[in-house]
């Protein structure tokens, strides 16, 4: 009588079951429908960067705004503003509280749960997909963007550093916010209206108020880094005058970082305590 291998049973380790899950993850994120929709939010910035060059060529001269020339890197500054405070909260919106949401609804979380791989590295494995696959697609259309708007009265090579820095933004924002609603995604029944009154109602209204409340959202600590990107002649004096308190840059990392780091610790928890029930 042959007797089956004790290690076919075995928990697979928390690193390669983790990877695994995003292999398997990856595909189905950039072939699903969410994928067109987010096409579209970032389609959205670089249909402005098309207008702009298109009303620039037909009026065969510069923009100005209250007797001074608007150059590229102000409006790219601007562009990214909207990337900051739109483009990748949505996002991290649709995707975040989709990644164990998802698999309830279509009543596939018990065949990730069957498998003996901890339930921590299937929620892990999937997060990693979700930023593997947003900044696969935001970052080239930022990238476009930039080609298209910082020529206009400025240096592409002189504002390349400026780039990186934003790049380099747009990646963390898109970290810490998947973060947030992955913990979202797997402690609420429903959490995408959840993560839709938390970016469009609460975000607005706390960074608006005065007071501690604007430090209960993350784009109190997401403006604090904006500023930082922008060339000297972007808008920050604007931006510091709609929010009147701006934390500093190290103030803004360090509290993201934590932000990011207790999220997924949460979340990861949470998916492997909690029983999740599938509706009939």
């Amino acid at each position: 009588m042959t007797e089956t291998p004790r290690s076919a049973a075995r928990p697979t380790g928390f690193g390669y079951a983790a990877m695994r899950v995003f292999d398997l993850s990856i595909g189905e994120m950039l072939w699903s429908r969410r994928t067109v929709f987010m096409g579209l939010v970032v389609g959205l910035p670089v249909l402005i960067a098309i207008i702009v060059r298109a009303l620039l060529a037909l009026r065969d001269a510069p923009l100005t705004a209250n007797g001074h020339t608007v150059t590229g890197p102000f409006i790219f500054g601007l562009i990214i503003w909207l990337y900051m405070r739109f483009t990748v909260p949505v996002l991290g919106v649709f995707y975040g509280t989709s990644l164990i949401a998802d698999e309830v609804e279509d009543k596939t979380i018990t065949y990730l749960f069957t498998r003996p791989i901890p339930r921590s590295a299937i929620l892990i494995g999937k997060y990693l997909a979700y930023l593997a696959c947003t900044i696969f697609v935001v970052l080239p259309s930022v990238m476009i963007v930039w080609l298209l708007i910082v020529p206009i009265g400025g240096s592409l090579g002189a504002n390349f550093l400026d780039l990186l820095k934003d790049l380099g933004l747009l990646a963390l924002g898109l970290a810490v916010y998947g973060a947030v609603f992955a913990l979202i995604g797997s402690a609420m029944k429903r959490p995408l209206l959840s993560g839709l009154v938390f970016v469009l109602g609460w975000e607005p209204i706390a960074v608006a108020l005065p007071g501690y409340l604007k430090r209960l959202s993350v784009a109190y600590y997401v403006q604090g880094l904006v500023p930082h990107a922008m060339p000297q002649d972007s808008p920050i004096s604007l931006i510091q005058g709609i929010f009147r308190e701006v934390p500093g840059l190290g103030e803004s990392m360090i509290w993201l970082a934590i932000i990011l780091v207790a999220c997924l610790w949460l979340a990861a928890r949470t998916v492997s305590r909690r029983e999740y029930v599938l509706e009939q």
